[in-house]
């Protein structure tokens, strides 16, 4: 088979020349400039973005190709950006990452603390499903987690399940059916016990159980029926 013909127009690049003008072309972005439109995406986004997340941003002016140019890959560009690479992320980075946020903070980090740093944080469900708690990781990071905040953690995660279950989120007597029905499940009394059997303590438990369905990516409607 014969060689594919070029256009003439290619054969006439001078070499040299066209690759003198392409690095003059990427030095019209610095790197702290590309950083800066990294970040600012994200702020927007609320998360931290994906290459066509990012092109598709009216408020970015630099192509995701320039991005990978000048850092070698996207997610290099994003780690330089201080944003987490929303996949591929390792467990010793997502474990460096609770240590450098307790650091900042002077304290252990809490799931809310996460949700207020979307984009530079991975979420709660990243660490539930990679470590099977936020508890676990952050004891596996080094910090000293009191056991009653796994038992909570553990029940939350176990609410959300029963909310799939019955289609809404579940009432105190649909926990009582569903312990008697499996043991592994602590009493409802004992998660009532959790929030000082104070008024509102049922609701308590079912609004962080609606956080937890909103982190797996399921609505539910204000009646706590899902969506």
């Amino acid at each position: 088979m014969a060689p594919k013909e070029r256009y003439r127009v290619l054969a006439k690049i001078d070499p040299e020349a066209l690759a003198s003008f392409q690095a003059g072309i990427r030095k019209r972005y610095s790197d702290d400039q590309i950083l800066a439109e990294l970040r600012a995406c994200a702020e927007r986004l609320g998360r931290s973005p994906t290459m066509r997340e990012f092109a598709a941003d009216p408020g970015t002016t630099v192509h995701p190709q320039t991005v990978i140019e000048h850092f070698g890959s996207w997610n290099a560009a994003k780690r330089s950006a201080g944003l987490v690479p929303r996949r591929f992320a390792t467990r010793e980075e997502l474990l460096r990452l609770l240590r450098v946020l307790g650091e900042q903070l002077g304290r252990v980090p809490a799931a809310k603390d996460l949700d207020a740093r979307k984009g530079t944080m991975p979420s709660k469900s990243l660490y539930w499903h990679t470590f099977g708690s936020l508890t676990n990781a952050l004891r596996e990071a080094g910090f000293d987690v009191p056991v009653g905040e796994e038992r909570l953690e553990r029940a939350i995660v176990q609410g959300a399940a029963l909310a799939r279950t019955l289609g809404r989120l579940p009432k105190f007597a649909d926990w009582s059916a569903a312990r008697r029905a499996d043991e592994s499940l602590m009493t409802e009394w004992q998660i009532y016990r959790m929030f000082d059997a104070r008024r509102g303590a049922w609701s308590t438990f079912q609004f962080l159980v609606r956080e937890q369905l909103r982190e797996e990516g399921i609505e539910v409607r204000p009646d706590g029926s899902l969506v």
